[in-house]
């Protein structure tokens, strides 16, 4: 992929992208949305039905109780911050994305990450963490501490829709990785090496 300075540009460019499969099915593409210039950046699977028609990530349940807690924790609103997923168009019926069409998709989020430059990556659920951190380990093994990403710091919590699923303790789960996130972003750096009493050594 050619070189681009703004994330309009790269935008652009997605919105006609036909590298794999998942052009033939959705709607649209969900490039992602908020501040180019944003320390903090979350990312989660894929594009839901919602989300597909309406071309922005996380635009529905899992998004409404994701927008509450970010604000509640880090006083932060979707002007502030930037959320992607790791594909930019709808899987049918939800699956998850196969490995071509993970290959296929990835240099757009790489060229998201190398324009914005977040100093805090917070990923949503098994299949983002597992795909930025390179591992086959569970999402529950994984939260609950701070992972070194090149020269950021990856935060995973789990995906909203598994909040809304379970219930409370979930939730509070991922409010305590929302603080961990906060205390990062500003500058703790004994964060860095806590672990979670809920979380499993890998």
């Amino acid at each position: 992929m050619a070189p681009v300075r703004t994330l309009s540009e790269v935008g652009g460019l997605a919105a006609a992208c036909t590298r794999c499969r998942l052009a033939e099915t959705r709607t649209q593409v969900v490039f992602g949305v908020g501040s180019p210039k944003a320390d903090l950046l979350f990312i989660g699977e894929g594009p839901g039905r919602n989300e597909d028609l309406q071309g922005e990530p996380f635009v529905g349940r899992s998004g409404q109780l994701l927008d509450k807690l970010v604000s509640e924790e880090l006083g932060m609103f979707r002007s502030e911050f930037y959320i992607a997923n790791v594909v930019k168009c709808r899987p049918p019926e939800n699956r998850d994305p196969k490995p071509d069409e993970l290959e296929a998709c990835r240099p757009w989020l790489d060229e998201q990450l190398d324009l914005i430059q977040p100093t805090v990556i917070v990923t949503l659920g098994n299949f983002a963490t597992r795909t930025m951190l390179q591992t086959t380990v569970g999402i529950t093994k994984l939260r609950g501490r701070v992972h070194p990403l090149g020269s950021r710091w990856l935060v995973p919590t789990f995906h909203p829709s598994a909040a809304l699923r379970t219930g409370g303790e979930t939730v509070a789960k991922m409010r305590s990785d929302l603080v961990r996130a906060k205390r990062v972003l500003a500058g703790d750096t004994s964060v860095l090496t806590e672990v979670a009493d809920s979380a499993v050594p890998a």
